[in-house]
């Protein structure tokens, strides 16, 4: 009798914490801070194949010949093929020569299967280009290109088939549109010398959809671009992370090999080729098709203010213990002229050097850079001793350009608390932190930045994702937490003035790091619960932060407050509530609107709820929309309104007043 009456009192405990109303007091009297157009963003860096393979749309691997252990990398040759090294391009020397195969029945070409397959879609075009010539001087000679399936049934492997005729001994550029009747996600882009009697020699083979984002010819997958896009990113962050630090400085992304002609940009060794032994990509590289002019393109498309990131002359500090490895701070000066060049670059009048090539790439008009990072993770005395010498060069030459220095790779410890300090000292305008933490720190931190120091730089919450420990997958309950965490940055619009989820692409085939924004293979892709919850986040963003407190408090998950979490924001006569609910209990929500006028009121018009049952799931190339948002109907008016939240739920609760 005494154990059911202990757990009737328990049963009857929880319906009364769960049945307890909340209350809510939103000030709608005095506006706080406004939020900052770059408060919410992307951040870009090419690991688990986001730009070749990825974002950018290339479709041929190693299309160059340039891949340094074999330049035939990616390709299969057959007949007499002959890889040459004095090529039209002093960048990317290397090119091939067929030979006529030497026998009736016999066939010289290449075989091409891109990036784990080529993906082509039924009644889809593709612009297939070449820089060709006859070395000889011969006739004219033919080469016939197809798209095939090499493990097809069919009479054919080739679906289709075009051909191009090369008739000049001088290098030029080939091109024919090639017209897909069936989809195929594993292609293989095959390219037969026709003719006899002659050699060719063929360099930059490219292959492109011709429906690219926006039309670029060296364009951008429309899919993954528009999943950016309907992001509504304020800021854009490129193109790193340790990518701007390499394995080595000589790996390094160098912002000025990812301009001019494409087929002149080299290929660079990517920092994540070697990283990680469990994930192994022995080819992967970076073309520097997607370099930083079509970085600035996409953040004008975006509307979005581009962020570039340079190096400091530190190479990455988690692969590099000598201090040989990076550059002594008396030698920078390339290293600074750089930046400048790049900030040129973007918003140089076009007789400048580098406002010149700018308009010749087809962008007269500056970019109106706004923002420069200096450095990743950098961390210790060197860093700053690495920056000062840049932020005094920046200053000098562009006082209007904002920088962004670093806390280091951490959340927190004495690195971040070393940091901080030296930023403020130095005189950075923004701070970016790094944090890829497990469940319980996302759980503690919704007061992060509520006792930050308003004098000094602002934040930029720069990388961040909940990892579970042991579960590094993307998942619902992961991204709850995330909304959650994301209170503190809207209720701290005064400091925190950016923040961008990490990393944003990965290859279902060819991933190295999870969680990630948006996934894809070769035709489809998929937005995540974290996706959603980073556009709900844009999409109600308001214009200033409002104070709301719940007994006093700020809502942060703190004890006492049932697994709530919340702020709050406005935006003309609209205001926007965001409640997360972290508990497995609902929870009754009362919304008191205090400093209303007399006789004005607040009207419920809607809500938005994020919620699922499937905690451990998200969308997937087969179900993208397994878990997505969904608006209800939310209706009352006064200065006190009653709502609810379900058990581990995001809420948008949207009002007039």
């Amino acid at each position: 009798m005494k154990r059911i009456l202990i757990c009737m009192t328990a049963a009857a405990l929880t319906l009364s914490a769960a049945a307890q109303s909340h209350t809510l007091d939103i000030n709608v009297r005095k506006t706080g801070a406004p939020i900052q157009k770059t408060m919410y963003g992307i951040f870009f860096e090419d690991i688990n194949f986001a730009a070749d393979g990825g974002l950018y749309a290339e479709l041929v691997k190693n299309r160059s010949f340039e891949f340094p252990q074999d330049p035939l990398q990616g390709w299969t040759a057959f007949g007499r093929v002959e890889v040459r090294d004095d090529g039209p391009f002093d960048k990317n020397p290397h090119y091939v020569r067929l030979h006529d195969p030497g026998h009736a029945h016999k066939h010289t070409g290449l075989d091409n299967a891109g990036f784990f397959g080529i993906g082509v879609k039924e009644n889809a075009q593709y612009r297939f280009s070449v820089w060709a010539r006859l070395p000889e001087g011969a006739a004219a000679q033919t080469l016939r290109i197809e798209l095939v399936n090499t493990a097809s049934m069919e009479e054919n492997q080739f679906f289709t088939r075009s051909r191009i005729k090369v008739d000049s001994r001088e290098w030029k550029k080939y091109e024919v549109i090639i017209n897909s009747p069936r989809t195929d996600p594993k292609a293989t882009l095959r390219i037969f010398l026709e003719s006899r009697g002659a050699c060719v020699d063929l360099e930059h083979v490219s292959l492109f959809p011709v429906d690219t984002w926006m039309g670029h010819e060296n364009g951008l997958r429309k899919d993954l671009a528009q999943a950016l896009y309907d992001l509504h990113p304020g800021i854009f962050r490129f193109p790193g992370g340790c990518i701007v630090e390499g394995a080595d400085l000589e790996t390094r992304y160098n912002w000025k090999n990812s301009v001019g002609p494409v087929e002149n940009r080299p290929l660079n060794e990517n920092r994540w080729e070697y990283t990680f032994a469990h994930r192994f990509f022995p080819d992967y590289f970076q073309s520097y098709g997607l370099g930083f002019f079509e970085f600035f393109q996409l953040s004008e498309e975006l509307g979005s203010e581009p962020l570039p990131i340079v190096s400091c002359g530190l190479a990455c500090q988690f692969q590099n213990d000598s201090p040989d490895a990076h550059v002594p701070v008396e030698e920078l000066d390339s290293y600074i002229q750089d930046a400048l060049d790049l900030i040129e670059f973007a918003n140089g009048d076009v007789t400048t050097t580098w406002g010149a090539l700018r308009a010749e790439m087809g962008h007269p008009a500056p970019f109106n850079l706004k923002y420069i990072g200096v450095g990743n993770e950098q961390w210790g005395p060197e860093y700053p001793e690495h920056l000062i010498p840049f932020v005094k060069a920046i200053r000098k030459a562009y006082p209007d350009i904002k920088i962004v220095g670093t806390s280091g790779p951490n959340s927190e410890g004495d690195q971040f608390d070393y940091l901080w300090p030296q930023m403020r000292q130095i005189g950075a305008d923004l701070v970016d932190e790094h944090f890829y933490r497990p469940y319980d720190w996302f759980l503690s931190q919704g007061a992060r930045y509520d006792g930050y120091d308003r004098k000094g730089p602002k934040v930029f919450a720069g990388e961040y994702a909940c990892h579970a420990s042991g579960y590094k997958v993307n998942h619902f309950y992961a991204s709850l937490l995330e909304a959650a965490f994301m209170t503190t940055i809207e209720r701290n619009a005064d400091i925190v003035h950016m923040a961008t989820y990490a990393p944003l692409f990965a290859h279902v085939e060819g991933w190295q790091w999870r969680p990630d924004l948006i996934w894809y293979d070769n035709l489809e892709s998929f937005r995540t619960c974290s996706w959603h919850v980073q556009h709900l986040y844009s999409e109600y963003k308001g214009k200033n932060a409002l104070t709301l407190t719940m007994d006093g408090r700020n809502v942060t998950g703190a004890e006492g407050q049932d697994g709530l979490f919340s702020s709050a924001v406005q935006d003309g006569d609209k205001v926007y509530v965001k409640v997360i609910n972290t508990s497995t209990e609902p929870r009754e929500l009362d919304f008191n609107f205090t400093g209303l006028k007399r006789k004005e009121t607040v009207k419920a018009l809607r809500r938005v709820d994020f919620t699922t049952d499937k905690l451990r799931e998200d969308n997937s190339i087969a179900q993208p929309e397994n878990i997505v948002p969904s608006e209800a109907a939310f209706t009352g008016e006064g200065s006190s309104i009653h709502g609810s939240i379900a058990p581990l739920c995001f809420s948008i609760f949207v009002f007039e007043k």
